[in-house]
């Protein structure tokens, strides 16, 4: 009787070596590990990362252009950081430019510019009456800074949120006149908003350049209106203005 032989060929590889209960351990306590320090920095960015202070939010901004002038509206939200609420409590000044500047459209070369305005809003609080005062100038700057400026206007308000609204507003601003505006040709206002530094005193402005918590700032382009308004004339106090047309007004019958 024939007999047969079965046989399985072995593997020749080494057989795996299941880690030891240390080493899965220390395995476990690495990634462990690096959680808490990714987390440890994270926490470290929110506590120590500078604050930084948010752009105007812009409420209106509109041009009107009548047979005098082009004027300027605009209405603005600041939200200063605590850095710069912090300094103008130690009565230090804060100035705010702002800066309107008109071009002609050239297709053949860049675009002309025909005019500019500015306006330079001064900002103190007064600790002695506990007030805040806003004054107007229309200069940018002199070889003394800020306290070179010829004001000629001054307004006080008892919370500094009213007196950034004032800073943060202005109504028809006369920005250019009309002889700067050529008829038929196009226009475009380049405006800006801005916290200027280089009004204040020279200690302040040491490093302040890269400090984003004193980045006050917004700008805008806006296309002038080719055609000018009809100037309506000012109203009397109590008189109101009626709409006229040519239909004859309209009787009720009696009742």
């Amino acid at each position: 009787m024939d007999k047969t032989a079965f046989f399985t060929p072995g593997s020749t590889r080494r057989p795996l070596e299941r880690p030891s209960r240390a080493t899965r351990w220390s395995a476990v306590l690495n990634r462990a590990v690096g959680h808490l320090r990714g987390l440890f920095l994270a926490l470290l960015c929110l506590v120590f990362w500078p604050a930084q202070a948010q752009a105007p939010l812009l409420d209106q901004l509109t041009l009107q252009r009548t047979t005098e002038a082009l004027y300027l509206s605009a209405r603005m939200e600041i939200n200063p950081s605590s850095v710069v609420e912090d300094a103008l409590l130690k009565a230090v000044p804060l100035y705010f430019v702002w800066r309107a500047d008109v071009y002609r459209y050239r297709w053949y070369w860049t675009d002309r510019r025909v005019a500019s305005a500015f306006r330079t809003l001064r900002l103190a609080y007064q600790p002695l009456t506990r007030r805040w005062r806003v004054s107007l100038s229309n200069e940018t700057g002199s070889s003394n800074g800020g306290a070179g400026l010829q004001y000629a206007l001054h307004q006080n308000f008892d919370t500094l949120s009213e007196a950034l609204a004032g800073v943060a507003r202005v109504s028809r601003w006369r920005i250019a006149g009309a002889d700067r505006l050529e008829p038929g040709a196009s226009h475009r206002v380049e405006f800006a908003f801005r916290l200027d530094l280089s009004l204040l005193p020279r200690p302040f402005q040491i490093g302040m350049a890269n400090q984003p918590e004193w980045a006050i700032e917004l700008q805008r382009s806006l296309a002038v209106p080719e055609g000018a308004e009809a100037e309506k004339p000012p109203l009397g106090d109590g008189v109101q203005a009626v709409e006229v047309t040519g239909e004859p007004p309209k009787v009720e019958p009696a009742r």
